[in-house]
């Protein structure tokens, strides 16, 4: 995998981002060894539409070999080991693509695959999730949240990250975010403001801690660019925090979720569902609520795994910018994304191009117009909108 927009740990001056050999450096607990109770609670829900045609409900886009070849949520798993080994890992997951989801992490303890009966949005996964942690290791007890959708370079600077954002959640009820140096105006992000450094006197620009000024998800392009001026990160998806201060949190900032707690806590799911008045995302209902929102910086390389566009960032590529899946001949071509799992594909002449050629069926659009796929499959026939059964596995 390749994140070249990302700035990569050798990379400090004026990055936000930090050298993990500087971490002792500047927080010596930092460095002490707090896998031995670390959990982590992993969000592998829905089938991913973004990835049509060959993300189905047979093949949903967690079980996909999208930056390599292994499946995105088998990454997840490895990214975390051996800081969090899988039995200390809980997946929370949709009942439609659960088996298949199983299937591809097979060491991952069944009892550890939360189904969820029904979509309930990311606030009340994380609400099971730190409730069954709470249960079974203690309310104290410090778990790194993050989504099977990522993409992570780095991966010793990854644990170096999450073992400071573990330390500073130990001693305090702060909900500790990562946030990631923007190097591209992009709307579809939420954006983190630092505010006053935690100790201090350590910024962010030198890789402190800092309590978070404001938070926004999704921002206009406008807003984005300001943001990004002022300093703003990235949020990446990737939390860590005390299951009880989660628990509190909800139970004080999102009412969507809080009314149901008692009864989660009880060990009555289904009165806990009953009771979500509505779907709510973490970062709706906690980092633009809750004044506990901290923000370290990521001494790694990320990036959101969400539409194919997002591939030629993470992918490895040729020498002209195409990243390629299959037996893919480019000639006179940059800057492509060719996935074929059938037959061959020549791309000649063209940049910029999305190709997906699978049994039965090819698919060709800009990677401008691959970010968003909702409307052209709406107006798609009913048989190809979902082909189960289909798309074989990539091999």
């Amino acid at each position: 995998m390749t994140t070249p927009r990302v700035p990569g740990p050798e990379s400090t001056a004026g990055t936000g981002t930090i050298d993990p050999e500087l971490l002792e450096e500047l927080d010596p607990a930092s460095t002490v060894d707090v896998g031995t109770s670390l959990w982590a609670v992993v969000f592998a829900g829905g089938i991913g539409t973004r990835f049509w045609p060959i993300s189905t409900p047979d093949r949903p886009k967690q079980v996909l070999p999208l930056v390599d070849e292994q499946p995105l949520i088998a990454d997840t798993l490895a990214r975390l080991a051996p800081l969090v080994p899988s039995s200390r890992v809980l997946v929370v997951t949709s009942a439609d693509i659960a088996d298949v989801l199983h299937a591809a992490i097979p060491d991952l303890p069944r009892a550890n695959l939360l189904v969820e009966p029904r979509p309930l949005g990311t606030a009340a996964a994380l609400a099971w999730g730190a409730q069954e942690i709470s249960r079974r290791a203690g309310p104290r007890t410090v778990f790194v949240a993050l989504h099977a959708d990522l993409a992570v370079d780095y991966r010793d600077a990854f644990h170096d990250t999450l073992r400071r954002a573990a330390q500073i959640a130990s001693r305090d009820p702060w909900l500790v975010t990562i946030g990631a140096t923007p190097t591209r105006c992009e709307p579809f992000f939420g954006y983190l403001k630092p505010g006053q450094p935690l100790d201090g006197f350590v910024s962010i620009a030198d890789g402190g801690a800092c309590r978070v000024e404001h938070f926004v998800e999704k921002p206009s392009l406008a807003l984005a660019d300001t943001l990004i001026a002022e300093g703003a990160l990235w949020n990446t998806g990737i939390f860590v925090w005390q299951a009880q201060t989660v628990l509190d949190e909800l139970a004080a900032r999102v009412p969507e979720v809080a009314h149901g707690l008692p009864f989660l806590a009880a060990g009555d799911m289904a009165l806990f569902v009953e009771h979500i008045s509505s779907s709510i995302s973490i970062d709706r209902g906690l980092l633009e609520r809750s004044d506990r929102v901290v923000v370290l910086p990521a001494a790694f390389g990320w990036d959101d795994v969400g539409t194919w566009a997002s591939l030629r960032r993470v992918r490895e590529l040729d020498d002209t910018g195409n990243g390629v899946i299959g037996a893919v001949h480019c000639v006179d071509a940059s800057g492509n994304i060719v996935h074929a799992e059938r037959g061959e594909i020549v791309v000649y002449g063209v940049s910029g191009l999305l190709v997906v050629c699978i049994d039965g069926l090819t698919f060709v659009t800009t990677l401008d117009r691959a970010t968003e796929l909702g409307p052209l499959i709406a107006q798609l026939p009913p048989h190809l909108r979902v082909r189960p059964g289909k798309v074989p596995p990539v091999a």
